[in-house]
């Protein structure tokens, strides 16, 4: 019930504008349930042959946890200098700041059937080419380690049995600028899932 309220919700309020937001897709949940929280939303928008994003933060409220609600189809490019923004804006919002608030980016579940949230909150966007160790998701959403292509599973054994923690928390993660936000969150939930976590607050959009 949650699940369809979710996507309906979003349906129903995009409806008065004419347009829908398309949550990206998972087979897992990260975070199932948060409460007192504001929706915030990014839609996807064309004009002529531009791609568009526009946000919709009416009804965010500085204290509480904050919902993004981000169509899949948006490059990561147009995407994150908006949620770089968002952030800003939070932090630097200290009469009204809450400590314990959250942000996270919002998206389906389709093997739970529910929708579900990615927090985000520690994480500093940085728009530009990291140096060091770095894992980079290219715009075909195919990994490079060093550049050099390997898959999912082959990052995952190295990850969490074949390297040495002090190499694992080196690395870096950089996403292609180009890569759309329905592939990013599947990226992030990778990542998540990973028996050894990476210790790094940084993220690499170039």
């Amino acid at each position: 019930m949650k699940y369809l309220f979710g996507i309906v919700l979003l349906f129903c309020f995009s409806c008065g504008n004419k347009e829908d937001i398309l949550l990206p897709k998972a087979d897992k949940t990260i975070v199932k349930e948060v409460v007192d929280l504001s929706p915030i939303y990014i839609f996807f928008r064309v004009n002529g042959k531009d791609t568009l994003a526009e946000v919709n933060r009416k009804n965010s409220i500085s204290t509480t946890n904050w919902i993004l609600n981000i169509d899949k189809r948006l490059p990561l490019w147009l995407v994150i200098p908006e949620v770089i923004k968002l952030q800003e804006k939070r932090r630097g919002d200290s009469a009204h700041k809450n400590e314990a608030a959250e942000n996270y980016f919002s998206y389906a579940d389709s093997i739970g059937k529910n929708l579900a949230f990615m927090p985000f909150t520690k994480v500093n966007y940085k728009m530009e080419k990291p140096a060091g160790t770095v894992i980079f998701f290219n715009k075909k959403n195919e990994i490079l380690l060093e550049d050099q292509h390997i898959t999912k599973e082959k990052l995952g054994e190295l990850i969490n049995a074949a390297l040495p923690d002090d190499t694992v928390k080196k690395f870096l993660f950089r996403f292609d600028k180009n890569l759309d936000f329905g592939s990013y969150i599947q990226d992030k939930i990778f990542i998540e899932t990973l028996e050894k976590k990476i210790e790094t607050n940084e993220e690499f959009i170039y």
